[in-house]
């Protein structure tokens, strides 16, 4: 698999000859490329911090990545297993220059990747990932005289993370503690395992039921937190042995519900519902991705306030939660973005607001479902293959549904009356997303059908 390069990192599958995948090669030099870029802003001496998942090759890639800073002249704050949001903070936490997270979110074990981060902890802008693309691209960078080697400290972030979550206004321990909830967990075997059930206990959780928490990257299951792959956390919840289900990807910044039937509560609704909760005491506009459910613009009007929709991407979305002043936005496939805490997706933070919301609500997980505005989400997808040329293919869809209500800012958005699709190329996969959504499942997966039958002949 050849390697995926994007404006907030670079992604492949480990293993092969140079040049097949996210080999060592390249991930000196785009580390070094980074750091170069890094050293343009800020024309000192560099910290940047490094936090990885439990991926198999999350070692290897490390000290790799660790080694090449050095090399560099940064000083590094490595953090070692932690979640992609602790390693967001931690950034802030250290007034560090920057930081590369070593996870490739819910792709499979094979796969890692190097996420880049600014001196906010969050992903670097359009102009900020071209210019590390460029300079990789010409190797345009000098290592450090013997002298000037950058300095290494280890530390741990996690506790810190969760005295942020517990420092929310909005959290409220007291409320989640007097609940008595049963809680099951799938954390997939990566650092997830670490972090939930410890920030479940300091809510205040005494009875965590802990599923494929072994923080060893061996994935017990398909990583991506979607319905097909949490059969054995379903299972369990059908039985009536937990009030609520809680599944995150390997670096934790998506999170999946499960209701206490054993039902999906829908990754959709977890912002959604969290929305709802932030919305009911700060009054403030919405924002998340095209590809999201319609339910959080319902839910958003409800109480006044004002919906708007950014590029897939979380770059996007944070630009666009800046720009509305937001109060609570993200995206539709399970991640959190609280202004309160910081500029990214974060499991934790969702998992706080949510069994606050619970807590308040004193009602089932599948009696809260029930209050929103309900619809289905269709996801499928279109494996690429080198003939084929997407834009192209995109455009043609976009002009052959030109009498409908089409949005081209990331891909092509075509708005029916009855629901919508959405077709985009994927940043981490070589495949085309589409997304459709509709009243029922049976429609958004006809609405689906359709554009996917109309591209074969095109």
């Amino acid at each position: 698999m050849s390697l995926i390069k994007s404006i907030s990192g670079i992604r492949g599958t480990i293993g092969g000859r140079v040049g097949e995948g996210l080999d060592p090669v390249d991930i000196v030099r785009f580390t070094a490329a980074y750091a170069t870029a890094r050293k343009n802003v800020n024309n000192k001496k560099l910290k940047i911090v490094v936090g990885r998942d439990a991926r198999i090759s999350g070692q290897m890639v490390d000290l790799l990545v660790t080694g090449t800073l050095l090399g560099m002249g940064c000083d590094v704050v490595n953090i070692g297993l932690a979640t992609t949001p602790t390693t967001e903070l931690a950034v802030t936490g250290e007034k560090a220059d920057g930081g590369i997270i070593l996870t490739a979110s819910h792709n499979p074990k094979q796969w890692n990747a190097l996420k880049l981060l600014n001196e906010k902890g969050e992903f670097l802008n359009d102009a900020e990932g071209k210019e590390v693309l460029k300079i990789a691209e010409a190797e345009d960078f000098s290592f450090a005289q013997v002298d000037e080697i950058g300095t290494l400290t280890h530390k741990d972030y996690l506790q810190y993370h969760i005295d942020n979550v517990l420092n929310l206004q909005l959290v409220d321990r007291d409320a989640i503690a007097k609940s008595n909830f049963t809680v099951a967990v799938d954390c997939v075997n990566s650092v997830g395992g670490i972090a939930i059930p410890a920030l479940l206990r300091a809510l205040g959780v005494k009875n965590i039921i802990e599923l494929n928490c072994v923080a060893n990257g061996r994935f017990a299951h398909n990583p991506e937190p979607i319905p097909q792959h949490l059969t054995q956390i379903s299972d369990l919840l059908r039985e009536g042995k937990a009030d609520v289900g809680f599944v995150v990807d390997p670096d934790v910044d998506r999170l999946a519900i499960v209701s206490e039937n054993g039902e999906m509560f829908g990754e959709e609704y977890t912002l959604v519902s969290v929305s709802d909760y932030v919305l009911q005491h700060t009054k403030g506009n919405t924002v998340s991705n095209l590809s999201s459910t319609r339910a959080l613009a319902d839910i958003t009007r409800k109480y006044g306030c004002e919906y708007n929709a950014a590029a897939v991407g979380e770059v996007n979305v944070v630009k666009k939660m800046k720009d509305t002043n937001a109060v609570i936005g993200g995206e539709g496939n399970g991640g959190v973005i609280y202004p309160a805490s910081h500029y990214g997706r974060d499991a934790l933070v969702g998992i706080g607001l949510f069994l606050s919301l619970l807590s308040h609500k004193g009602i089932k997980v599948s009696e809260l479902k029930k209050e929103y505005p309900l619809y289905h989400i269709s996801k499928n997808r279109i494996d690429l293959t080198a003939d084929i040329d997407v834009d192209n293919l995109l455009k043609q869809v976009k002009e052959k549904y030109k009498s409908e209500r089409v949005n081209d800012i990331d891909g092509v958005k075509i708005d029916f009356e009855r629901g919508w699709v959405h077709l985009r190329k994927s940043n981490t996969e070589p495949i085309i997303r589409v997304y459709s959504e509709a009243a029922t499942e049976h429609e958004a997966q006809e609405l689906a059908e359709k554009i996917m039958n109309d591209i074969k002949t095109l």
